[in-house]
């Protein structure tokens, strides 16, 4: 079965406040497996719009990537995460 990745790029606005997302999201990434392979960290632009932050989670599978992010667990952490940040999100099936 092939592994599911969240791919994100978020603007953090309220550095502290996004530590209140980031203990919220922590049961849902638990729950669901989810192995950080990005999060955060030095970046290069190559092509197009960047955002500060670039994040990639590897799941065991497509379907627990979605979800993850369809749990209830995660959508009051996406609640804060919304109010203190601006944010891209894609669900990609690995190879």
């Amino acid at each position: 079965m092939a592994k599911g990745y969240w791919i994100a790029r978020v603007d953090v606005r309220d550095p502290e406040r996004y530590k209140d997302y980031v203990a919220a999201a922590k049961p849902a990434f638990e729950k669901y497996g989810a192995k950080f392979l990005a999060r955060g960290g030095n970046f290069h632009r190559l092509e197009g719009a960047v955002r500060a932050r670039n994040v990639v989670i590897e799941f065991p599978s497509l379907e627990a990537a979605v979800d993850c992010y369809n749990s209830p667990e995660y959508q009051i952490a996406a609640a804060i995460r919304q109010e203190v940040a601006d944010a891209e999100m894609v669900v990609v099936e690995g190879v």
